[in-house]
C-alpha cells in the first residue's frame, strides 16, 4: 500500500537541523569543490586557454542623405538600432562566415587546418566553430558593431576579426557603389532621350511662330495688343450702347422729375455738394457725442440737451440748402443729358466698325496661341525633367567617391588580446566553491529526503496520522545503559534517558481518550526485529512500577522471545506449559501462568508451535481467556506477532481493548508503517497509538537538546544489579 500524505514544508529549524547533522560533509565538498576549480583553471590555463579579440565597425544613420546639405535630418534611435541590428545579423550569416573562410589568410591559420585534413569536412566544423565562437553585437545607445572572435590563438583570434571586419565593410561599399553605379547609367540614358524630346519641342515652337508671323504667342499676365483693342472696343462699344439707353432713359426721367418732387438720384447729387458734405460730417460728429453724452450722463443732462438742440440745427440747414440745390441740379441734369444722348449715338457706329477688325484678328492669334502653348508645356516639361536628372546625377556621382555612401566605417584593426579570456580564475575559484557548496546542501537534503524511515515525530503525524505515544532512543545513545539487556532497562537504569521514554510512553497511553481505558492491550509491529518485545518488556515494567498488577502473554508462536528473556527467573529452562497448550485444553490457567522475577508481574509463555497458529489464536477459547484475564488483572500485554508477517495480529487485535504499534526508527520504513495501519484497519482495531524505538540522536534535533538538560537536572546513577 503506497504511503499516504506528503511531506510538509520545512521548517527553518528543520533546515538548519539538517545542515547541522551533515555540516562535514558540506564543508569537505566545499573544499572539494574550490580545489575543483582551482585544478580546472589550472588546467584549462596551461592546455587550452581561449583569447577574445575584438573591434568596433561605426554604422551611420540608414538614410540616404543629400551630399548637398551639410546639416543631416535626425533618425530616430530605434530606426538607427533596428539597423545595426540588422548588419549584425548579416555579419554572423553563414554566407558571410563561408566568405571569410573561403579567404587565404583565414586557411593558412592553425585554428583552421586543426579541423582536419578533409577539406569539406574542415569547412563545415570550420563554420559551427564560428557560429559558435564568432559574435557581432550592436550596441544599444552606440553607433557601432561589436565583433569578436575567440580561439586558442590570441594573434589568429585578431586575425579573424580583422579579416571579417574588412570583408563585411569593403562588401557593404562595393555593393553600395554599384548599386549608385547602375542608377547613374540609368539617369544618362534618361538625360539623352529627354533632351532629344527637348530639341524636338524648341523646333515645334519656331515653326509656329514663322508661320503666323508673330515673335511673341507665350502666355502673360496681361493682354497682348490685339486683344486689349479688342477689349477695349467691345468695351467701350457696350458702354457707348449702355450710355445711350441710360441717357435716353435719364432724358425722360429728368423730364419727368423736373415737374415732381425731387427724386433719390437728385438727393445723392445734393448730398455730394460740399457744404452738404460738411453739415453730414458736423451731424454724424454731434450725433456721436451724444451717443456717448447719453452713455455718461443720462437722457435729462444739460450737455445732452444742447447737443439735441444743435444737432437739430444742422438738419434744418440741410434741408433748406437741399431744396435750393435740388432744383438747380434737375434743370441741370435734363439739358446735359439732351446733349449727351446725340454725342454718343456718333460715336457708336464708329466703334462697330472697329470691333469687327479686331475680332478678326484675335480669332487668328488665339489659333496660333493654342499651337505655341502646347509645344511651350512639352517643352517647359522636358527641361523641368532634365534639370531634375542634372541634379541628380550631380547627387550620384558625389555619393559614389563618399566614403559614408557603404553607411559602415573600418575603424581601428582589433589588436591582439593582452589576456586570456578563458579561463578567469575569478570565476573558477568562487564557481567550484559555490558550485560545491550547493552540492553538498543538496546532497544533505537528498540524503534527508531519499531517507523513508519513520525516524521523527513530524514523519509519524504526515504520514501515518496515529497518536504518537513515545520515542525510545537508540542504546548506543545513552552511556547509563551500554551494559544492559534492552529489554531490562526499565528495570535495571530506571534514571537513564531510555526509562524516561518508557515512562513517559505510558504516562501519554494513561492520559489519552482511548488509552486510559484500555486494559487488555496488543503490543505488535509491522515486520520482524523491530522491538515490539523489548517495547513490551519495558512498557510492563513501567506499569508494575506504579504497583499495578500485569500479566504479559507471548502470543507469537513462530518466534517467542519471553522464554529466553526470562529464562534466568527458572533456571534456564522454558515451561513446558505454555498460551498453545492452554488453547488446546491440555492444561488449565494456572499451569501456564508463572513468575517473571518482579514483583506485580506474570508471564504466559507461548509454548509449542502449534499446527495452525491463526486458527488457534482466533478460536473463541482465546477470545474467553482475554476476558477472563481482563477481570483477574489491572492489564493484560500481549506480545504479538508483525501484522504484515503473520495474521494472528489482526485476529489478536479485534479482541484487546487497543493496539500499540511499535516503529523502529532504523528500519520501519514509511511504506510498511502505512500498510500496517491498513491491515489494522481492515478489522476495526483500535489502534492506540505507536512508540518510535531507536530513535537518534541527531544534531540540532529534539532528542540532543533533551539529553543535555536531562543529564543536567538528573544526576548520575548506577545501575541496579
Amino acid at each position: 500500500m503506497a504511503a499516504r500524505g506528503t511531506a510538509g514544508g520545512m521548517t527553518p529549524r528543520e533546515i538548519i537541523a539538517i545542515l547541522r547533522r551533515h555540516w562535514l560533509m558540506i564543508v569537505l565538498l566545499t573544499i572539494l569543490g574550490l580545489g575543483c576549480g582551482g585544478l580546472s583553471w589550472y588546467l584549462f590555463s596551461k592546455y587550452g586557454p581561449k583569447y577574445t579579440a575584438q573591434t568596433f565597425i561605426k554604422v551611420l544613420p540608414p538614410v540616404e542623405q543629400d551630399p548637398t546639405i551639410i546639416q543631416s535630418s535626425p533618425v530616430a534611435q530605434d530606426i538607427q538600432y533596428g539597423n545595426r541590428m540588422s548588419l549584425a545579423m548579416r555579419l554572423t550569416s553563414q554566407g558571410m562566415l563561408q566568405q571569410l573562410i573561403d579567404r587565404d589568410k583565414i586557411q593558412q591559420t592553425k585554428w583552421f587546418k586543426g579541423f582536419g585534413d578533409i577539406k569539406d569536412v574542415r569547412i563545415r566544423k570550420a563554420i559551427k566553430d564560428l557560429e559558435k565562437h564568432f559574435s557581432a553585437n550592436p550596441q544599444r545607445d552606440g553607433d557601432s558593431i561589436i565583433v569578436s572572435m575567440t580561439c586558442g590563438d590570441k594573434e589568429e583570434s585578431a586575425l579573424i576579426v580583422n579579416e571579417m571586419a574588412s570583408l563585411f565593410v569593403n562588401g557593404q561599399g562595393g555593393a553600395k557603389r554599384k548599386e549608385v553605379a547602375e542608377k547613374l547609367a540609368q539617369l544618362n540614358e534618361e538625360q539623352v532621350r529627354v533632351q532629344r524630346d527637348l530639341d524636338q519641342a524648341e523646333r515645334t515652337l519656331d515653326d509656329v511662330r514663322r508661320r503666323y508671323g508673330v515673335t511673341d504667342l507665350d502666355e502673360h499676365a496681361f493682354q497682348s495688343v490685339v486683344e486689349q483693342r479688342l477689349n477695349d472696343l467691345e468695351n467701350q462699344g457696350n458702354t457707348l450702347s449702355l450710355d445711350i439707353s441710360q441717357t435716353q432713359a435719364s432724358i425722360e426721367t429728368l423730364a419727368a422729375q423736373a415737374q415732381g418732387p425731387v427724386q433719390v438720384q437728385v438727393e445723392r447729387e445734393v448730398e455730394m455738394d460740399q457744404v452738404m458734405l460738411s453739415l453730414a460730417q458736423q451731424l454724424a460728429l454731434q450725433e456721436s457725442s451724444l451717443a456717448g453724452a447719453l452713455a455718461r450722463f443720462g437722457e435729462d443732462h444739460r450737455v445732452v440737451r444742447q447737443l439735441r438742440e444743435y444737432i437739430d440745427a444742422i438738419q434744418q440747414e440741410r434741408l433748406r440748402r437741399k431744396a435750393i440745390i435740388a432744383e438747380e441740379t434737375r434743370q441741370a441734369n435734363l439739358r446735359n443729358a439732351q446733349d449727351q444722348l446725340g454725342t454718343l449715338e456718333r460715336k457708336l457706329d464708329q466703334y462697330e466698325k472697329l470691333r469687327e477688325a479686331a475680332e478678326k484678328e484675335k480669332e487668328e492669334m488665339d489659333l496660333a496661341r493654342i499651337q505655341y502653348a502646347k509645344g511651350v508645356k512639352i517643352r517647359d516639361e522636358r527641361r523641368t525633367m532634365l534639370d531634375s536628372i542634372k541634379t541628380q546625377t550631380e547627387k550620384l556621382k558625389i555619393m559614389y567617391d563618399d566614403p559614408e555612401t557603404p553607411k559602415v566605417q573600418f575603424t581601428d584593426p582589433a589588436p591582439e588580446p593582452l589576456e586570456a579570456s578563458f579561463p578567469k580564475w575569478q570565476i573558477f575559484f568562487p564557481g567550484g566553491t559555490f558550485l560545491g557548496l550547493l552540492l553538498g546542501i543538496g546532497l544533505a537534503f537528498l540524503i534527508e529526503m531519499l531517507n523513508d524511515l519513520v525516524r521523527t515525530p513530524k514523519d509519524v503525524a504526515t504520514y501515518l496520522h496515529i497518536p504518537l505515544l513515545g520515542m525510545i532512543p537508540g542504546i548506543e545513545e545513552d552511556e547509563q545503559v551500554e551494559d544492559i539487556e534492552p529489554a531490562f532497562v526499565a528495570r535495571q537504569a530506571p534514571n537513564s534517558i531510555l526509562s524516561e521514554s518508557y515512562r513517559r510512553a505510558r504516562t501519554n497511553l494513561k492520559l489519552s481518550e482511548s488509552g486510559g481505558k484500555a486494559r487488555t492491550i496488543l503490543i505488535t509491529s509491522g515486520g520482524a526485529k523491530d522491538g515490539k518485545t523489548t517495547v513490551a518488556v519495558n512498557f510492563v515494567t513501567t506499569l508494575v512500577a506504579e504497583g499495578k498488577k500485569v500479566l504479559l502473554i507471548d502470543a507469537n508462536f513462530r518466534r517467542p522471545r519471553l522464554h529466553t528473556i526470562f529464562a534466568s527467573e527458572q533456571g534456564g529452562t522454558q515451561v513446558s506449559a505454555g498460551l498453545s497448550n492452554l488453547l488446546a485444553g491440555q492444561c488449565d490457567l494456572q499451569q501456564t501462568i508463572r513468575p517473571s522475577g518482579m514483583e506485580g508481574l506474570t508471564i504466559i509463555e507461548s509454548g509449542p508451535m502449534p499446527a495452525n497458529p491463526a486458527e488457534t489464536l482466533g478460536s473463541e477459547a482465546m477470545q474467553r481467556l482475554i476476558g477472563q484475564l481482563r477481570d483477574s488483572y489491572d492489564y493484560v500485554v500481549i506480545d504479538g506477532p508483525p501484522v504484515l508477517l503473520a495474521s494472528e495480529a489482526k485476529i489478536l487485535a479485534k479482541y484487546v481493548d487497543g493496539t500499540i504499534l511499535v516503529f523502529n526508527a532504523a528500519a520501519t520504513r514509511r511504506g510498511t508503517g502505512v500498510r500496517t495501519l491498513g491491515e489494522l484497519k481492515q478489522v476495526n482495531a483500535n489502534i492506540l497509538g505507536c512508540v518510535l524505538l531507536r530513535v537518534r540522536i541527531l544534531k540540532g534535533g529534539y532528542f540532543q537538546e533533551m539529553f543535555r538538560l536531562y543529564r543536567e537536572y538528573q544526576p548520575l546513577k548506577p545501575a541496579k544489579a
